[in-house]
């Protein structure tokens, strides 16, 4: 058979398409190329001769109508003809399917480290982003405060104390329970490693020190950013899914005051109170561990724990604890704030404020680490 072939010539005000040969899937590169330089004149009329065809196949029949409709597009009126019988059912049946479009041009493949760069970058400007939200939230709530510190009867009291009562008051089992066990567990491991040096009595100061200056406030802070921050971003998230923020803009009545301040203020007055539970009760299971494994009863653990310690080692860590307060509530209100209205979208919202809550604490400690460590404190 005869390779497919396409020729084009003027017939009156008619352009007519003379094609033969086979027309199939093995020649359909080339007979692209033929068709894509072809030069043809604007007609008003064309015909499509397919009486030397040969050979057709879906992939012929294809560039065939892709011509047709090519032709179409530019205001020319198109008619196939002369296909034979036994080959005519199988352009119908293209044509009735539809002509697809074209593939998409292959991309070039693609540079690990170029991929790496783009996803640093990426990864960059969704933390700025982020930054630059929380920034701006902080900056609207401090407007809010303000306008309501002069304006003291628009203080929601009823709201504070019960949410006082629910990020305080009901957190007291699992982080008296978690300090308690903490405790114990570095007393243990600090009494066994100064036993070798016959210094077991300096356990005493290691769990006092390391308690009120730093593990205290970063375990209650942990725990009220993945309980009491997580049910912020739920409550407020569950109000937007329910269309309530909107209910109560409809009644100008603003949001910022009468679900964030709530919160922002009872969990500010609360940490500092849960950090003073939290560090008793560690201290108390480091004053358990140390009466139970080395015999040192609770007389002596007091007054050693007086000798190595000052006030400063105390306030050290309940001057941290408003701050991290600050932090995992204006996360977790904002980040409620920012659902969108579906289920799914509160579950991923709730899970980035207990993320982003835990990792401001932890960054918020280091910078008082080095601001505490500059002062010599």
């Amino acid at each position: 058979m005869q390779e497919g072939w396409i020729e084009a010539e003027g017939e009156g005000d008619a352009l007519v398409l003379r094609a033969g040969g086979q027309w199939c899937i093995a020649d359909a590169a080339a007979l692209d190329r033929k068709l894509g330089r072809l030069s043809l004149p604007p007609s008003r009329r064309a015909r499509i001769d397919l009486a030397a065809i040969e050979a057709l196949d879906t992939a012929g029949a294809w560039l065939v109508l892709r011509l047709q409709r090519a032709l179409a597009a530019r205001g020319t009126e198109v008619r196939i003809e002369n296909l034979s019988r036994d080959l005519e059912p199988l352009l119908r049946q293209v044509e009735k399917r539809g002509v697809p479009a074209p593939p998409p041009p292959l991309q070039p493949p693609r540079s690990l480290v170029a991929d790496g760069v783009g996803s640093i970058g990426a990864t960059t400007l969704e933390l700025l982003g982020t930054t630059a939200g929380h920034l701006g939230f902080f900056g609207l709530v401090v407007v809010t405060l303000a306008r309501t510190l002069v304006q003291p009867g628009r203080v929601r009291i009823v709201s504070l104390v019960a949410q006082m009562s629910r990020v305080g008051v009901a957190a007291l089992p699992i982080v008296g329970l978690l300090s308690f066990l903490v405790g114990v567990v570095m007393a243990y491991q600090g009494a066994d490693q100064l036993r070798r040096f016959s210094a077991e009595i300096l356990t005493v100061n290691l769990v006092g020190l390391g308690f009120l200056r730093e593990l205290g406030v970063l375990l209650a802070a942990v725990i009220i950013a993945g309980r009491s921050g997580s049910a912020f971003t739920a409550e407020i998230g569950a109000m937007v899914v329910n269309e309530e923020i909107d209910a109560l803009r409809t009644l100008a009545l603003d949001p910022i005051e009468l679900l964030v301040l709530p919160r922002l203020v009872a969990l500010v007055l609360t940490l500092p109170l849960v950090t003073f539970y939290a560090n008793v009760m560690g201290l108390f299971g480091g004053a358990v561990l140390c009466w139970l494994v080395l015999g040192l009863p609770l007389p002596i653990f007091v007054q050693q724990l007086h000798d190595a310690l000052t006030m400063w080692s105390f306030w050290l860590g309940i001057i941290k604890a408003p701050f991290f307060a600050t932090a995992i509530a204006l996360v977790g209100c904002q980040e409620g704030l920012s659902v969108h209205r579906s289920a799914e979208s509160v579950g991923r919202h709730t899970t980035r404020a207990v993320v982003q809550s835990i990792f401001l604490v932890i960054v918020i400690d280091a910078a008082f680490s080095i601001l505490f460590a500059a002062l010599q404190i």
